[in-house]
């Protein structure tokens, strides 16, 4: 039988009471329910497996809406997300759970006008104080006074010091269920975020510069430190078990070309093995053809050398609103998969810092190495003077072209 006719469409009467696989096994049929139920399928059947390093891109407003808390620290603490690169926006909504300050669920058609004037906020149907804002970004200024921060850094230091600040306020106001932030640093999940001056975090690391503070982001940093993740995945560290890297992308943007951008950047620009993500995993409602990133399919990502050619089959882009497929996803792959062991990837950049470096350094002193290349430089050429109208119009064969 071909094998565009490999899974028979069975309907049946939905029961009364039915678990989320059968749910999604059973009647996610066709469109883009069937991508969501193969993202499932070869999330649990092939990423979250032994061997497997998954990265997390994160982008839209998730976490105000309780997803770090509920859906990505219970996916961290099983073992199933290795990395992390999120908005920095993301991170400080984070926050807010993290330190006892309420959020409340609206909706999107409350009169913005009277919500300013009450001192209220609103991201689409969610609302919560104007002074939730404020408590968020005093705890940050306070914090970041620490001897600690005072230093150049990449945005994994930065969060982990940062959620072990909310881990200590965590358990100090008995938060029962850890932030983002909070599990990261306990689980040792490096988080990144591809544009740190762009959220009410970097502002206020701003403010905190006008007065003097030491501390400085250093993206570079985490261009290499995401790239050395990149490149320790190819070795599981399992005796004949191959590394794999896997690439799941929670909307589009900045984040998700942070992710994506590792793997030119050790072929491409370090000169290293060539191979991109095994594994490509993206919810979005962004089209292709307006030619955003966000919308880039990963046949396209083949030609940067982004994701792997030969694992085309395990790509699935699922067209939908994230905040209905994470949580289905999540409660698929806890069911049926196996917790992993923590890889504490947070723990190890130092010694794939250090394997990365190695390696590129080698690999300059080969004769086809990129920097090695010659580098051809155009030079200037002499034009002759062209006439022109005292407009600046230049004066083609005697008329006004």
């Amino acid at each position: 039988m071909s094998k565009l006719l490999s899974h028979k469409i069975t309907p049946s009467p939905m029961p009364a009471e039915i678990s989320v696989v059968d749910l999604i096994d059973g009647y996610f049929t066709a469109y883009n329910s069937a991508r969501l139920r193969e993202a499932c399928h070869l999330l649990s059947r092939e990423v979250m497996q032994e061997g497997v390093t998954v990265g997390l891109s994160l982008s839209g407003a998730m976490t105000p809406a309780g997803f770090g808390t509920s859906v990505l620290a219970p996916l961290m603490r099983n073992g199933f997300v290795d990395w992390i690169i999120s908005t920095g926006a993301n991170l400080y909504h984070d926050l807010h759970y993290g330190l006892g300050l309420d959020l409340y669920a609206s909706n999107p058609f409350v009169d913005d006008v009277k919500l300013r004037q009450e001192g209220r906020i609103r991201i689409y149907d969610i609302v919560f104080e104007y002074d939730v804002l404020l408590g968020t970004d005093a705890f940050i200024r306070e914090i970041i006074k620490a001897e600690p921060f005072q230093k150049r850094m990449g945005t994994a230091e930065f969060h982990y010091l940062l959620g072990k600040y909310v881990h200590e306020v965590e358990q100090r106001l008995g938060v029962k269920h850890a932030s983002l932030l909070a599990a990261a640093y306990e689980c040792g999940v490096p988080i990144y975020t591809s544009s740190p001056g762009d959220s009410s975090i970097g502002m206020n690391l701003a403010a905190m510069a006008l007065e003097g503070s030491a501390l400085q982001i250093d993206p570079l940093v985490d261009v290499n430190e995401t790239a050395a993740i990149a490149y320790a995945a190819r070795e599981s560290g399992i005796p004949e078990v191959e590394g794999k890297s896997a690439a799941l992308i929670i909307g589009g943007g900045s984040p998700k070309n942070f992710l994506l951008q590792t793997q030119p950047q050790l072929h491409e620009v370090l000169g290293l093995e060539e191979r991109g993500h095994d594994f490509f995993i993206q919810v979005t409602d962004a089209r292709p053809d307006t030619g955003g990133l966000s919308g880039a399919t990963p046949t396209e990502a083949v030609s940067w050398g982004k994701v792997d050619p030969d694992e085309l089959p395990d790509t699935i882009v699922c067209y939908t609103d994230s905040t209905i497929a994470l949580p289905i996803i999540t409660a698929y792959v806890i069911n049926q998969c196996a917790p992993r062991s923590l890889k504490r990837l947070y723990e190890r950049r130092g010694d794939m810092m250090a394997k990365l470096k190695a390696d590129y350094e080698a690999a300059k002193l080969q004769p086809a190495h990129p920097v090695t290349e010659p580098v051809s430089v155009v030079t200037k050429v002499e034009r002759q003077p062209v006439a022109t109208y005292p407009c600046g119009t230049p004066i083609r064969n005697g008329r006004h072209s």
